[in-house]
């Protein structure tokens, strides 16, 4: 589904004249020259928008594609203004943001800004066992040029991401529309717990060695460590037992959690809590349990001289690619309003006039920082 969604960004830069280019991480650029010398694809001082294309299991119609999308409209708008300057302006299609596949979330943006060592992102691999290294080789990447691109990086003056609100926000505040402040510090983890696979019907319960009875109580032990701390999240979201049948007592369960909180040492301190509370249930069962960490982000706060100009209104407990780049470069956000609230779902939603206000906004943005001096970002 991502290939045909990056296809279908190809034919919708190349229809507007846009340079489209893919980059050493499979990121797709699809550029708007300015006005000065050599202001095409790669120019230096460029004002930046886009998202990501690809979606969770389950996932909704706009998480990461709206953005996308409202980055293209912004351009037809910014066509219909006139708007044309020294600086260029580009729109990117980031790859692998939910790491939905291969467990790390904003895979292409932490390549770009160095955010992942290139072998460990080689050797991630899917559930079927194919490694990233594989996969981008397959989709015509040179895949031992992936990893840090600090020229690229150095070419960019701000990013702008528009992206549809993942919550309740703007539902409250009554708005289409909103500037995006922080996003909450996040990590996934995960637990790995053996004990010994045997028969469901004739091994008795008191000799048992159960890892699935420990990874239950694991997701119990993460929603009380969330519920102590105000304002954490914590959540197993996927539980993978071997070899998996139904009259088999499980040799290993993996579960992944992913934690969140606005002050990273409480994160720590959540995670900590569980990973205690995990190595008890698995002494109580017979079982061992190791943690390993997958991914981490701490709170971002994004460019305080940016956001200031825009007039920051929301935060959000969600990651994004402006989020990694936000250590690199000058970034801000903008959500537009979800009328459900809910994310990583089909329930997911966003109304034609508010994507459209989105639209607007977008290029509202897009066009003032276009129109400032080159060297002022």
């Amino acid at each position: 589904a991502e290939l045909t969604l990056r296809e279908w960004f190809v034919e919708q830069a190349q229809r507007r004249s846009l340079e489209v280019e893919t980059d050493r991480n499979g990121a797709i650029w699809a550029w708007r020259p300015g006005t000065g010398p050599g202001g095409g694809a790669g120019a230096p001082h460029a004002i930046v928008t886009g998202s990501h294309l690809d979606s969770v299991p389950g996932g909704g119609e706009f998480d990461g594609p709206l953005g996308v999308a409202s980055a293209l409209a912004a351009v037809d708008l910014l066509d219909a203004r006139g708007v044309r300057t020294e600086r260029p302006l580009a729109v990117v299609a980031f790859p692998e943001e939910e790491g939905a596949r291969f467990g790390v979330a904003c895979l292409g943006s932490r390549l770009l800004a160095g955010a992942i060592d290139p072998d460990r992102a080689r050797g991630l691999r899917d559930a079927d066992g194919r490694t990233f290294a594989e996969v981008a080789a397959g989709a015509g990447l040179d895949v031992d040029r992936i990893g840090p691109d600090p020229a690229r990086l150095a070419a960019i003056d701000a990013f702008v991401e528009l992206h549809v609100e993942q919550g309740r926000g703007l539902v409250d505040l009554g708005q289409p529309v909103a500037i995006g402040s922080s996003i909450l510090g996040h990590g996934r983890w995960r637990f790995s717990v053996t004990g010994e696979g045997n028969h469901a019907g004739t091994t008795r319960m008191p000799d048992r060695r159960d890892p699935m009875v420990v990874a239950a109580g694991i997701v119990l032990a993460a929603r009380d460590a969330a519920v102590a701390h105000a304002e954490a999240r914590a959540t197993v979201g996927r539980v993978v037992p071997v070899p998996g049948g139904t009259n088999v007592i499980a040799s290993r369960v993996d579960l992944w959690l992913d934690a969140r909180h606005p002050d990273d040492a409480v994160t720590a301190a959540v995670v900590a809590e569980i990973e205690r509370q995990a190595a008890r249930l698995a002494a109580a069962q017979g079982c061992a349990v190791t943690l390993t960490e997958e991914s981490y982000g701490g709170t971002v706060h994004f460019d305080a001289d940016l956001s200031a100009r825009l007039a920051p209104v929301l935060d959000t407990g969600a990651g994004h690619d402006a989020g990694v780049l936000a250590a690199a470069i000058p970034t801000a956000m903008l959500f537009t309003r979800n009328p459900t609230g809910v994310s990583h779902s089909p329930e997911e939603a966003c109304e034609a006039p508010d994507a459209e206000a989105g639209a607007v906004a977008l290029a509202d943005v897009l066009e003032r920082l276009l129109r400032e001096p080159v060297g002022v970002s």
